[in-house]
């Protein structure tokens, strides 16, 4: 069975898809990142860079305990393990590999910018804020030509590449994005939200979001001396 370090955030939410659409068995050990479990020396064993998710697979590669951190590196070794959701095929899987690296790259880093400057910021810096949804909204242009062409992301089959993306264009308005301006964008939004792996993958950890302001705690840890303590 695999452990899965996590917490209910886009990145995570990529390998609980994962984890559903396979079937693999697996056990939520919860990392509550507002809290500063992430800091641990446990944690930090098997994820170095303190980030969520991780993982610890009992039966790895050569038949003994495996971790594994970075959302996009577990991705691939999940789709390796259980030989789905990234095609055999060299050109369909190097697709694959290009947006998912677009996720890693570019999807992630700057709408988590977006959520940051928009939503959790202290000071409302309007230039940041400009710049971080003009970025988001160029982003959503890339996807929404590529979806012009394309039944999925990569090639013309649901692979890891979806999963990557999807978390995080679940909330668009807090990008200050209108989904509605982006036909192909929402219409493989819609149908990616409605298989039931992806529902079900949502639900993990969905009781401990947080459903009020961020605390100046958890803005601390999340974003202050804490984040950047020597260890």
């Amino acid at each position: 069975m695999i452990e899965l370090y996590t917490w209910p955030t886009p990145n995570g939410h990529k390998v609980h898809i994962m984890l559903e659409e396979t079937g693999l068995p697996y056990r939520v050990i919860p990392v509550d990142i507002g809290a500063g479990e992430q800091f641990r020396p446990e944690f930090l064993r098997i994820s170095p860079n303190n980030k969520i998710p991780a993982i610890v697979d009992p039966e790895g590669p050569k038949g003994r305990p495996f971790a594994l951190a970075e959302s996009g590196a577990i991705l691939f070794y999940l789709a390796s393990k259980t030989g789905r959701y990234l095609p055999e095929d060299l050109e369909k899987r190097w697709q694959v590999m290009q947006w998912v690296m677009f996720q890693m790259g570019h999807i992630g880093p700057m709408l988590g910018q977006a959520h940051h400057f928009r939503d959790y910021a202290p000071q409302k810096i309007p230039y940041a804020i400009e710049r971080y949804t003009n970025e988001a909204k160029r982003l959503y242009g890339v996807l929404e030509r590529r979806l012009a062409e394309s039944e999925y992301v990569a090639c013309d089959e649901y692979t890891i590449a979806d999963m990557a993306i999807l978390p995080w264009l679940r909330t668009p308005e807090r990008q200050g994005v209108s989904i509605d301006e982006y036909p192909n964008v929402k219409r493989w939004r819609e149908r990616l939200l409605a298989r039931p792996a992806v529902q079900k993958a949502f639900t993990v950890l969905a009781e401990r979001r947080r459903q009020r302001p961020i605390s100046d705690k958890e803005r601390e840890v999340l974003f202050g001396a804490t984040q950047y303590a020597r260890r």
